[in-house]
């Protein structure tokens, strides 16, 4: 990481830490949505005595500054996503990875709906069968 994204990263106020360093490096142009659990597990093997509330607290500090998205997408699991862009995705029902899809899709919802609530932001969520578990299906 270079010296200007930690500096970046401490202009924010957020302490920089070796353990917190791993986590945002990991993060950085990650494109597979990992859980807490599975950030915990790659920076684990680089700092073994690390607690996972190391990596929750991060992720609770980075989200409050909105330098990461919290997808509740899946059923009782929690993905982080390091593009705050706008975008949608794509969820594999079978294997459970999820894909960018950075097109803009139309949503209009009836007057009723907007009438008395400021729309700020909308995520089309796609589910089906990635092409390896369509090719398995075979």
């Amino acid at each position: 990481m270079t010296k200007e994204k930690i500096e970046y990263y401490r202009k924010l106020g957020l302490k920089m830490t070796p353990q917190r360093l791993a986590i945002l490096e990991y993060l950085e142009g990650n494109t597979s949505h990992p859980s807490a659990e599975d950030i915990f597990r790659h920076v684990e093997e680089k700092f073994p005595s690390m607690s996972f509330a190391t990596v929750y607290n991060t992720l609770e500090a980075l989200k409050e500054r909105g330098l990461i998205l919290e997808l509740s997408i899946e059923p009782g699991k929690k993905r982080f996503d390091p593009n705050t862009e706008p975008h949608h995705h794509m969820i594999c029902e079978r294997c459970h990875k999820i894909f960018d899809v950075f097109e803009d899709f139309a949503v209009n919802l009836p007057e009723k709906y907007t009438k008395d609530f400021k729309v700020k932001r909308c995520e089309v969520v796609f589910y089906g069968l990635c092409k390896e578990c369509q090719e398995k299906e075979v």
